[in-house]
């Protein structure tokens, strides 16, 4: 597994990932094709200017094709802002430990790095590998929370990770 930054040419992937209805299934259903040119250039001049990590996960096999992604960008919940991180891998990548080698080598970038501090993650209540990933990867669970997303009410778990103090 290797991270590099979102470029120009993945397009396809943030399509593949967020207008189709598995992979956005605990998200409330698939993104409108027509929003995704916008939604795809918002995340690059994020990851272009800094404010936002946006890396692609490539794949384990020698294609190093890509799987996924992992983000952490700047975000806020009740008038609160915070530091969020969230990932998405292909269906055809999942259920190896992809997303939690993922999540892990971001966080010990961000850590090394002295980047981001705490950091917050909200996966759905009912996604069970998403929720193991945070567990995995050393998130502390504070409990639930109902979360909007793309304007769809959802309940999460809240998890959190202090990049401040020691793993």
């Amino acid at each position: 597994m290797r991270l590099r930054d979102v470029t120009p040419d993945d397009y396809p992937l943030w399509v593949a990932m967020q207008c189709d209805p598995v992979m956005m299934s605990e998200l409330g259903g698939p993104q409108p094709l027509e929003k995704m040119p916008d939604i795809f250039q918002r995340n690059l001049v994020s990851s272009q200017d800094g404010s936002a990590w946006i890396f692609v996960v490539l794949s384990d096999d020698e294609s190093e094709r890509p799987a996924g992604s992992v983000v952490i960008w700047e975000s806020g919940h009740a008038d609160e802002h915070y530091n969020e991180m969230g990932w998405m891998i292909l269906p055809e990548f999942q259920g190896v430990g992809l997303a939690s080698r993922a999540v892990r080598a971001t966080l010990d970038r961000a850590r090394a790095e002295g980047r981001w501090g705490v950091i917050h993650a909200f996966p759905v209540e009912t996604n069970g590998p998403s929720n193991g990933v945070c567990r995995k990867t050393g998130f502390t669970l504070l409990g639930e929370v109902d979360f909007e997303y793309s304007g769809r009410p959802l309940r999460c778990n809240h998890w959190v990770i202090d990049l401040t103090k020691s793993p």
